[in-house]
């Protein structure tokens, strides 16, 4: 049985029966049963669903919002804004799914007798889904919602620490007009993602730490299916000493500890020219104080739990390494008295690269700030890491923030700006942070495969 705990409380909300080999046999024939009559159906059947879910989602946001904050202690205003923005996907997809895959005509009327060149996309068919905890809604739509529109069905596994809001999108979806079988739940942690991999899919989405991802890669590249990855990030921000230190401070410090640093886009680490380092690292702190952990079913809260228990040994460790090794603490550094898997929020200056804090993915509320004497050092810093998916660079001066980012090994670049997605634009990772993207039409392509059309009207 599966355990659904709330982490702000330790306690027990709910026991679920996990899906295992058998069940998973059956639920991926009867998806495979129905994807061929879910393609024909109708483009706009398809997207009257979709649009029928997102009205669906708002009319019960309130006590959807609850679920998430409870299975996995985002605070609740938090939680509330994430559903209320997946009506901007919602709207992306339902607005751009027709003109991605429609056929596409690169050769008319040339030769003789003519001949027509067309290109159709066609659904990859059956595809696992394995989605995060940490924005449910947000990660589990960018795949299962192009999916679905393009024609495939979706085994979607939710991450064992978000299985209540997984249900709850598959119960809306089924309400909606998605057929049951089209779109399935996968209930369960590790072992049932394995056993899910082992069926007759033919694509795999993931999204969640590296390690995890290398292993979904290796164990399905002997059937060489379509891999898709959205893995984790180092993500740095870059201070520059042309602009108020205090207004890049506050900024940086919702980056850093939005959701409890408990994003793969949060900014994990800082770098401020030395000439504005102590303003910055000052106002920095007085913000970061300013912040309010507790409850995360409080209106007020800024920080809740971490989704995790392993997780505060991560950061304890972190901190340790960082002042063995010379890093002053400014703030926090524990994780909290009580129940709950509470870590307040931390501040670490005087950190450098040898220290994991500024190396390692900490994915959590915990900081450091490191001073640079020029844009050449911050970019060499930046760059120094396993991981590319986002970067941000906060100055007056676009010209040299785009220069900076320019250089910068990275999926998304922030001018002024961090931890932001649009559907509009392609969320991709360099390096260790994934393969393939979502979002954009890019994202919606990922989800179909070109059939190359040779029409000749007479032999």
């Amino acid at each position: 049985m599966l355990k659904v705990i709330n982490p702000a409380t330790e306690h027990v909300v709910r026991e679920l029966a996990e899906d295992d080999s058998s069940t998973l046999a059956r639920k991926t024939a009867t998806a495979r049963a129905a994807q061929r009559a879910w393609a024909r159906t109708p483009l706009a059947n398809r997207l009257a669903a979709v649009r029928r879910f997102g009205e669906l989602l708002q009319s019960r946001r309130e006590s959807l919002a609850k679920i998430l904050t409870t299975e996995m202690g985002k605070p609740i205003r938090q939680s509330r804004n994430e559903l209320t923005a997946m009506q901007g996907r919602i709207d992306f997809f339902l607005e751009h799914t027709e003109t991605a895959i429609a056929d596409e005509v690169v050769l008319l009327g040339a030769g003789t007798p003519p001949m027509e060149e067309r290109i159709r996309y066609e659904p990859l068919g059956v595809i696992a889904s394995i989605s995060a905890w940490n924005y449910p809604y947000f990660v589990g739509s960018n795949v299962y919602l192009p999916a679905i529109l393009t024609g495939n069905a979706v085994l979607y596994k939710p991450s064992e620490f978000a299985t209540l809001s997984g249900l709850a999108v598959a119960e809306l979806l089924h309400q909606a007009g998605v057929p049951d079988e089209i779109f399935q739940p996968i209930v369960g942690g590790g072992d049932t993602g394995r056993a899910l991999l082992a069926q007759e899919i033919d694509a795999v989405c993931f999204t969640g730490s590296y390690s995890t991802g290398r292993k979904i890669a290796e164990a399905v590249a002997p059937r060489l299916l379509r891999v898709q990855l959205e893995l984790g990030g180092k993500d740095p921000a870059y201070v520059c000493d042309d602009l108020h230190p205090g207004a890049a401070a506050t900024a940086l410090v919702e980056g850093a500890f939005y959701n409890a640093g408990q994003s793969c886009c949060a900014v994990e680490r800082i770098y401020v020219q030395r000439r504005i380092a102590g303003d910055f690292i000052a106002a920095f702190v007085e913000a970061t104080r300013a912040l309010i952990m507790g409850n995360p079913l409080d209106e007020r809260t800024d920080v809740g739990p971490l989704a995790r228990q392993p997780q505060l040994e991560v950061l304890e460790c972190q901190v340790a390494d960082a002042l063995a090794r010379g890093a002053q603490l400014e703030l926090g550094g524990r994780r909290c008295s009580g129940p709950g898997y509470f870590f307040e929020p931390t501040v670490l200056t005087r950190v450098n690269h040898d220290m994991a804090v500024m190396r390692e993915e900490s994915f959590g509320p915990i900081i450091g700030i490191q001073e640079v004497a020029d844009d050449a050092e911050a970019i060499g810093l930046m760059n120094d890491t396993e991981y590319g998916l986002t970067a941000a660079v906060y100055s007056r001066d676009r010209a040299r923030a785009e220069r900076i980012l320019g250089q910068v090994n990275a999926g998304s670049a922030y001018w002024n700006c961090c931890d932001r997605v649009s559907p509009r634009l392609p969320w991709s990772g360099r390096k260790h942070s994934g393969l393939g993207a979502t979002l954009s039409v890019a994202g919606i392509r990922a989800l179909v495969q070109p059939k190359a059309w040779h029409l000749r009207s007479s032999c």
